[in-house]
């Protein structure tokens, strides 16, 4: 029988041998801690659909940053979860709103040492669970929510965050917000445009982490699952208005939108491993149906290999202290 004139696999021989061939690696650096703190908390309460995640109280967030950022990740996402909520988020421009005084809280700590970053979004703060201000109909009204996103990203610039993800997927976001921090001085403050952000089910446990009230859906403003031409429009867009950085959004269903942003932009492109897909091997784990650390690696390397730069997990910690 004649005998293979290749063999691939002199080069999976041993476990050295693999690691010196590996094409992609994990680096505790391009990892991305989300962190919710949640107000008028006195210790951390679970998120039972996110085992192992918690909201955080003022004090505990601190604590959490700091360990986070001892293990090497590189950087911190903050949400905030505010008591009191409002038809125009009026909490998320407060300087005293529960993220803004979280965001100076994490700044002081760690702010030197990592890159403290703030979820730039509506959702968490209004009674109506969407990420802008509704119209008399009921409708998001889009250049409304433009003028609040403004105020917010001055008041997240004004508490110390280096980066803003611009995260509700509204038109123009980035150009108004970029006009806003740059004519108040806060030219330096980076936009992360979340620019092909989907309607997704994969966010159903992040609900539970901030308390949504939402009512129906984001369908109008968050894109079709069914488009991936309509992506590489968004990125366009975005990176126009000034996007520093393009996220996708979730990760693993939209690896083939990750890889043809990665192809189209020459930013930094990231992508957010979200709540859905973080609960999904967390539960299939606990049911001893498939391996933890190897699948979390798995997932990681793939996001990776579709071309993400760093990847915003909430095994970001976890895997960062596992590098070494």
């Amino acid at each position: 029988m004649p005998f293979p004139v290749e063999r691939p696999r002199r080069l999976r021989a041993t476990g050295p041998l693999r690691s010196l061939v590996a094409e992609h690696r994990l680096h505790p650096g391009e990892l991305i801690l989300p962190m919710f703190v949640r107000e008028e908390l006195t210790e951390p309460a679970s998120i039972t659909s996110m085992p192992g995640v918690v909201q955080h109280s003022r004090e505990s967030l601190v604590k959490a940053a700091a360990e986070a950022v001892d293990a090497g990740v590189g950087g911190l996402m903050l949400f905030g979860v505010p008591a009191v909520r409002d038809a125009r988020g009026s909490g998320a421009d407060d300087p005293d709103g529960v993220l803004n005084v979280a965001l100076r809280d994490v700044v002081e700590a760690v702010g030197d040492r990592t890159v403290v970053m703030a979820d730039l979004c509506l959702d968490e703060f209004t009674d109506h669970g969407h990420c802008g201000v509704l119209d008399d109909a009921g409708a998001v009204d889009n250049d409304a929510t433009l003028e609040r996103y403004a105020s917010m990203g001055l008041a997240q610039a004004a508490a110390g965050a280096k980066v803003l993800g611009l995260s509700g997927m509204m038109d123009g976001q980035v150009g108004y917000v970029r006009a806003a921090l740059d004519g108040a001085g806060y030219s330096d403050v980076v936009l992360l445009a979340y620019a092909a952000k989907y309607a997704s089910a994969f966010y159903g446990p992040f609900r539970e982490a901030v308390d949504s009230q939402l009512k129906g859906d984001r369908r109008t403003y968050q894109q079709d699952s069914a488009n991936g031409r309509e992506a590489l429009r968004e990125v366009r867009l975005d990176v126009a208005e000034g996007a520093d950085i393009v996220m996708v959004k979730p990760a693993l269903p939209y690896l083939d939108v990750l890889a043809a942003v990665a192809r189209e932009v020459d930013v930094p492109v990231w992508a957010y491993q979200v709540s859905g897909e973080y609960a999904m091997v967390e539960a299939a784990a606990a049911n001893g149906w498939i391996d933890r650390e190897r699948a979390i690696t798995e997932a990681l390397v793939s996001i990776k290999r579709a071309g993400a730069g760093a990847v915003l997990t909430y095994w970001a910690a976890e895997v960062a202290r596992a590098l070494g």
